[in-house]
């Protein structure tokens, strides 16, 4: 997947999460963010944001969800002495459940796989390398086993 790509499919997984219904819809992104942040306005009055902790493994997938909640208005924040790799916002509950939450996890998946596509490639080609996993071993020299 080359990246003109990766932002095409990442644009499809927005449109199916903002219920694009027509081909022209599909197309049309910035549209797709409009009808998703139309919706967080709604549910907004029957479901109010409240503050939410979201911890993320990786700077990655950090950087993913600020821009995502960004993109919908949310505003990403952190208190001092919290892990760089948390996100706090105030958000509506049923937001995180029906929309923002399964999207950044199918958004994630789809850069994770190309990252790890990316570094692969680059290593094998510009190192000549071997990229499969190191061997398993029973245990550590000297009889002690791993703990």
């Amino acid at each position: 997947m080359n990246e003109e790509q990766l932002v095409d499919r990442l644009r499809r997984v927005e449109n199916l999460y903002a219920g694009a219904a027509t081909a022209g819809e599909r197309e049309a992104a910035a549209s797709a963010a409009e009808r998703i942040r139309g919706r967080l306005k709604d549910l907004q009055v029957s479901d109010p944001p409240i503050e939410r902790s979201f911890r993320l493994p990786d700077v990655w997938s950090r950087r993913l969800l600020v821009a995502l909640m960004r993109r919908y208005g949310i505003r990403p924040y952190r208190y001092a002495g919290q892990r760089h790799t948390t996100v706090m916002a105030q958000v509506s509950r049923g937001f995180v459940e029906l929309t923002l939450w399964p999207e950044f996890l199918e958004l994630d998946g789809v850069l994770r796989r190309y990252l790890e596509e990316t570094t692969e490639r680059v290593i094998r080609e510009g190192l000549d390398a071997d990229t499969s996993e190191a061997e398993v071993r029973n245990a550590l020299p000297g009889g002690v086993s791993p703990g």
